[in-house]
């Protein structure tokens, strides 16, 4: 059964979901970091999930979403089970980025939502799977999203997997916060940037954020790092030379990786086609696979340090 959304009366009304016992707070700057009456199916879900990584960037232009599902891709490939929700209800683009896009959520017959399904196995949850036509915009304020992030994470039939990623809009504002409040055991933020000073200012301000959620950061991929000529194979720093590590060091969070510009990248994306599943080859796409074998390791060890530990 395909799921349908009314942009109407209420933005996230699914048909086959039962809205009514919904409650949400009427102020998200006002809740405390521990909700006390956190949604019992959210913690059903996620606790069948190991690994909750959110993916954050201090503002918008810095490929943060092509980031998420190649990363995502990354992490399937070498063999883990993984999700990804798309958070960033105003500019949904991840199931662009995974080809799946022009798909449908479908609903069981007990209520829970069926994720689309992209490469690797990949279970994709995205508002843009709902929107009726391209130009539909999501007018909502902060608490319908508050609402709609809660039904993505409750009542989706995620099953069991490894990792889940959270594709999160830019900022600090009201999905960053709903996510950090409501996934349990959240594993940590990857912030993403640029090398440039208007975009390393604004991370600064992401990681100051997660610090004071007191959310774990696995560290930082600056994004457009460098351009290597294909007609001389030189290097050139098209947006600075060295800032996202930089800033990295002086914040005190690790670099993960730095991914190089190149057209592909935008002409993959403007196809629709997967970039890391269509040019693994690339130095991109071999960037992305060692940031992801990178924070298996943190995160994976990390685990397996507080299993010996206790």
């Amino acid at each position: 059964m395909k799921i349908v959304i009314s942009m109407s009366n209420n933005p996230f009304r699914i048909s086959s979901t039962p809205s009514s016992s919904q409650r949400q707070p009427r102020d998200l700057r006002k809740v405390t970091q521990q909700i006390q009456a956190l949604d019992l199916k959210i913690q059903m879900k996620m606790k069948n999930i190991k690994y909750k990584i959110a993916v954050l960037s201090g503002k918008g232009g810095v490929g943060k979403s092509f980031v998420s599902s190649n990363l995502a891709l990354a992490i399937a490939a070498t063999g883990r089970s993984v999700g990804i929700v798309d958070v960033d209800f105003h500019g949904p683009s991840v199931p662009k980025m995974l080809g799946v896009r022009g798909q449908y959520l479908t609903a069981d017959d007990k209520g829970g939502i069926n994720p689309v399904i992209g490469p690797f196995g990949i279970k994709v949850v995205s508002i843009d799977f709902l929107l009726p036509r391209d130009d539909t915009p999501v007018v909502w304020r902060g608490a319908i999203k508050h609402t709609a992030i809660k039904q993505f994470l409750g009542d989706v039939n995620w099953g069991e997997l490894d990792y889940l990623i959270l594709d999160l809009p830019p900022g600090t504002g009201d999905e960053p916060l709903s996510v950090v409040q409501l996934v349990p055991n959240l594993t940590g933020l990857v912030i993403v940037t640029i090398p440039s000073e208007v975009s390393t200012l604004a991370v600064k301000k992401a990681i100051s954020f997660a610090k004071t959620v007191n959310a774990k950061i696995l560290g930082v991929i600056e994004n457009m790092s460098y351009f290597i000529c294909p007609s001389d194979g030189k290097i050139y720093y098209i947006f600075g030379e060295g800032k996202g590590k930089q800033m990295a060091e002086e914040m005190g969070v690790p670099l993960l990786g730095q991914i190089p510009l190149d057209p592909i990248i935008a002409q993959a994306n403007d196809l629709g086609e997967p970039f890391f599943l269509k040019y693994p080859d690339n130095p991109a796409s071999k960037e992305f696979m060692k940031i992801a074998e990178q924070i298996i390791r943190i995160v994976e060890t990390s685990e397996q340090n507080q299993k010996s530990s206790s």
